[in-house]
């Protein structure tokens, strides 16, 4: 009876093992997706401020010098 009790255990702590594992893999590649996706937003909103940048140094150089 006891070796049966311990392997039920085992088996119990087993199974919370493999459930364990199974919803870290899924965690893991939703993280993996969310930050490939945050990586796409920073690699937008950076291409965005270099454009806005270009712009701003394009208006800058059409605005004439003071002739003092």
């Amino acid at each position: 009876m006891a070796v049966e009790a311990e392997l039920n255990t085992l088996d119990d702590k087993l199974s919370q093992l493999v459930q364990l594992c199974h919803r870290l893999r899924n965690d893991n590649n939703e993280l993996r997706q969310d930050l490939a996706a945050a990586r796409n937003q920073n690699k937008q909103l950076t291409d965005k401020i270099e454009s806005a940048r270009q712009r701003l140094e394009n208006l800058l150089s059409r605005i004439p010098e003071d002739a003092d």
